[in-house]
């Protein structure tokens, strides 16, 4: 299984790469992971929404470039679908065994993902009605993937 997480920006804190780094490791044993980083447009405090708009469609377009026509392409978004970690795990072993060999994540900037990409989206998911910052979510989104993986191979993973 290919496992590619696009997102927009790179990690600037270290402590964030560390854990990236660390759940990519993990990551290792069960799929390729890939994360590809979309350069991210700057934006100002305050801006107008036809402001944050055009910025969410730059940085859109960015991420459309890397989604595969075969991939499965699930876009984090708060108003997705929210799941236990099991149903995540059930979800994408569904995924798999349908015969898509690719999973593409989508993590938007810091004003969200375009609504191309998520017209182009085949699940939405949410982890929370709560606001998360996007770099932190790369990570958390690691986590749920790699307990997915354990708890479909049976293996133990803390609660």
């Amino acid at each position: 299984m290919n496992i590619d997480i696009l997102c927009v920006g790179k990690l600037k804190e270290q402590y964030l790469k560390a854990a990236t780094d660390e759940y990519s490791k993990r990551l290792s044993r069960y799929c390729r992971l890939n994360i590809i980083e979309a350069a991210d447009e700057k934006t100002v405090e305050g801006q107008s929404e036809a402001l944050d708009i055009k910025v969410r469609d730059i940085e859109g377009e960015r991420l459309l470039k890397y989604i595969k026509p075969d991939a499965y392409v699930i876009a984090l978004e708060i108003e997705g679908e929210q799941l236990t970690s099991e149903k995540l795990a059930q979800r994408l072993e569904e995924i798999g065994v349908r015969g898509f060999g690719r999973i593409q994540f989508v993590i938007g900037g810091s004003l969200g993902l375009s609504q191309d990409v998520i017209r182009r989206a085949d699940m939405h998911l949410s982890f929370s009605k709560m606001t998360f910052p996007h770099q932190l979510m790369r990570v958390i989104l690691l986590e749920q993937i790699y307990r997915s993986f354990r708890i479909n191979n049976n293996e133990p993973y803390h609660k």
